[in-house]
């Protein structure tokens, strides 16, 4: 296996992992978080979301968040956005470089995620790629990849050919996520495989959620189908709030980096701050569960 000498993590532990906390978080300690994964070397942090508030209140100081923060100066700070308002408080906000779009491969899913359909999330992507040219980075997150739990239509065509869409309509920057956690290696690698015989690894992401004993497996996954972007949270929070496993979450940063390491590819992260801020991340989960 032939793979590049770097790779790319992005830390989604100050928007993925916080969002569905049922206690308020101050802004101060989201962007005291953001600091200390700097500090460390972590350069692209999904940082919040321009979402509604109704629905998830954690990330109604999006714009607050990223005032706060230094300018990016060579740092990736990415916002999701899942509607035409949430692109608009995108535009306008400081520090921001980057936006990500969930969409997602089940209908069901995507209704629920999105409050949109599928066929009704293409033209939007197209807004987005026409309005984020020259202004803001686009990753479109297609979620339900390696497939889902709701008997929706699901094949390895299916998701090549969103790829295809997708590259086709310019977007740059996709990752594939397993949104509910329950693929396993062998499905995660056929896909990402395939993904890579046909469109070739640049600009191809994973985003994937497991139980802490399988994420070594589900990373040496992707590795072997040549894709070297993951990402993961620090303590391994956050993760899909519609997951029946609650052991379920994102992979978790400091197994993860450790491990890259160790089979030969630099990260540029400290690896010896990772348990500190491993500590820190599971004791704000547990503080404003």
């Amino acid at each position: 296996m032939n793979l590049p000498k770097r790779v790319k993590l992005v830390e989604v532990g100050p928007r993925d992992g916080l969002q569905n906390e049922a206690t308020p978080v101050p802004t101060e300690v989201k962007v005291e978080l953001i600091h200390r994964l700097q500090d460390a070397g972590l350069p692209v942090i999904e940082a919040t979301a321009f979402v509604s508030p109704k629905w998830v209140p954690q990330m109604q100081d999006a714009e607050e968040v990223l005032k706060a923060l230094p300018p990016p100066n060579g740092r990736t700070y990415l916002a999701i956005v899942a509607n035409e308002k949430g692109l608009e408080r995108a535009l306008a906000a400081p520090n921001l470089t980057h936006v990500g779009y969930p969409f997602s491969l089940s209908e069901t899913f995507q209704q629920r995620n999105t409050n949109r359909s599928i066929e009704a999330s293409w033209p939007l992507v197209g807004a987005m790629v026409e309005r984020t040219e020259g202004r803001l980075g686009l990753v479109v997150y297609l979620s339900m990849a390696f497939g889902n739990p709701y008997g929706d239509p699901w094949s390895v065509e299916a998701v090549l050919e969103a790829l295809a869409r997708l590259k086709e309509m310019g977007v740059r920057e996709i990752a594939l996520a397993d949104t509910y956690g329950v693929a396993e290696p062998e499905r995660i690698h056929e896909v990402l495989k395939a993904a890579v015989a046909r469109f070739g690894p640049e600009g191809l992401g994973a985003h994937l959620h497991a139980r802490p004993e399988g994420a070594l497996a589900k990373v040496e996954a992707v590795l072997a189908a040549g894709v070297t972007w993951l990402e993961g949270a620090l303590a391994g929070v956050g993760g899909c709030p519609f997951a029946g496993d609650e052991l379920v979450g994102n992979l978790p940063t400091e197994v993860v980096l450790p491990h890259l390491e160790k089979r030969g590819l630099a990260t540029g992260v400290d690896l010896s701050r990772l348990p500190l801020l491993a500590e820190e991340a599971a004791r704000l989960k547990a503080l404003y569960a």
